[in-house]
C-alpha cells in the first residue's frame, strides 16, 4: 500500500541552513505523488488547473441554509456563485469525463426548494448531458413537524457527450433472484441474470453519517464514502483524477485514492483539510475505518440487523 511521504518547506528566513526542520519553522505542502489537498476558494484552486484534466468531478455544494461552514444569502446570489463553480468545473471536466452533483433543499419561510430543479439549467446551458438523476435514500435524519420528514437527497449525473466511461460490473449489487435461469425457448435451462449481479437502479440507499457512523468527524454534513465510491469505481479508471471543489473533511478525495486514483480538493474551512489530511494518511496506513460499499443498511428485525 503506498504510504504519504511528508514534506516540507523550510522557511527562507531560518539561518541554520543545516539545521532540522521544526515545527515553528516548517509548513506542509499540500499535495502529494496522488493527493493534491489545498485550504483555498475553489476557484482560486480550480483556475491554475489544465482544461480537460480531470475525469471526475464529484461534489456536494453548501445548500445555502447557513450552516456553520457557509454564510446564507438570497436563493438568486446563491444560484450566480453556483453558476461560477459549474462553470469552471466544466472546464475542467475531460471530454469522456462525468460530473455528479449531489444536492439537497434550499428553505425558506418554510417552502423548499430542489436544488437539483434551480441548477439544472446552468449546467444544460453548458451543453452537459443529464444521463441519471441519482435519489440517495437514508432512513435517519430531523423530524419536521409541519411538514413530512427529508428523507432523500439527488446526484444530478452528467457527462459532456455521449463517449463516457461507464463501468457497471465493479457496483453491481446481488440479484434479487439469484440463480435464475430460462424456462424456456433457445437459451432454457441457462441464467437469465448476470452472475456478477445487477444493475444498483437509480435509487440508492445507504446511511447518512450521523453520530453513531464509523465515519464520523466534525463535519455537520459529511458523505458517506461508500456514496462516493459507487461513483468513482464506475466513472473512471485507475489513475483518473477526480476532484470536490467543495471537499470538507476530504471524503471523495479518501474514495479515490481508496481506489488507486488521484484525488484533488480544496476547502476554506482549514480545520477540515486538516482532517482530509488525516483520513487520506489512516487509508494509507489501513487504519481509517469505513462502512463497506456492499454492507446492507441494518435491519432492526434480522438477527444482528443482517449484518452477519
Amino acid at each position: 500500500m503506498q504510504r504519504q511521504t511528508k514534506k516540507y518547506i523550510i522557511e527562507p528566513n531560518r539561518p541554520e541552513r543545516n539545521a532540522l526542520p521544526t515545527l515553528a519553522t516548517v509548513r506542509p505542502i499540500g499535495m502529494d505523488r496522488s493527493v493534491v489537498m489545498k485550504c483555498q476558494d475553489n476557484l482560486a484552486f480550480m483556475r491554475p488547473l489544465a482544461s480537460g484534466s480531470m475525469q471526475l468531478i464529484v461534489t456536494s455544494p453548501p445548500y445555502n441554509l447557513g450552516k456553520s461552514y457557509e454564510s446564507r444569502s438570497s436563493l438568486a446570489d446563491y444560484v450566480k456563485d453556483q453558476a461560477q463553480v459549474i462553470s469552471e468545473c466544466v472546464r475542467l471536466l475531460a471530454p469522456t469525463g462525468s460530473l455528479c452533483w449531489q444536492v439537497g433543499n434550499h428553505v425558506d419561510g418554510g417552502e423548499i426548494f430542489p436544488l437539483d430543479m434551480v441548477l439544472y439549467p446552468i449546467f444544460s446551458e453548458h451543453g452537459l448531458r443529464l444521463r441519471n438523476r441519482v435519489i440517495w435514500h437514508f432512513e435517519h435524519g430531523l423530524h419536521c413537524s409541519n411538514r413530512l420528514s427529508g428523507r432523500h437527497e439527488t446526484i444530478l449525473w452528467f457527462t459532456k457527450g455521449d463517449e463516457y466511461v461507464f463501468n457497471l460490473d465493479p457496483i453491481r449489487v446481488p440479484s434479487k433472484y439469484p440463480g435464475k435461469k430460462y424456462y424456456k425457448g433457445p437459451k432454457a435451462g441457462q441464467l437469465s441474470c448476470n452472475p456478477l449481479g445487477k444493475n444498483p437502479g437509480d435509487v440508492w440507499i445507504f446511511p447518512n453519517v450521523k453520530f453513531n457512523h464509523v465515519e464520523k468527524t466534525i463535519h455537520p454534513c459529511q458523505f458517506p464514502i461508500e456514496l462516493v465510491e459507487r461513483l468513482v469505481l464506475s466513472l473512471t479508471k485507475p489513475g483518473d483524477a477526480v476532484f470536490d471543489p467543495y471537499m470538507g473533511v476530504g471524503t471523495s478525495v479518501v474514495a479515490a485514492v481508496k481506489n488507486q486514483r488521484i484525488g484533488y480538493g480544496c476547502d476554506v474551512e482549514k480545520e477540515y483539510v486538516n482532517i482530509a489530511w488525516e483520513r487520506v494518511k489512516a487509508v494509507r496506513n489501513g487504519t481509517l475505518e469505513t462502512r463497506p460499499m456492499h454492507k446492507p443498511v441494518y435491519d432492526p428485525k434480522l438477527p444482528y440487523g443482517g449484518h452477519r
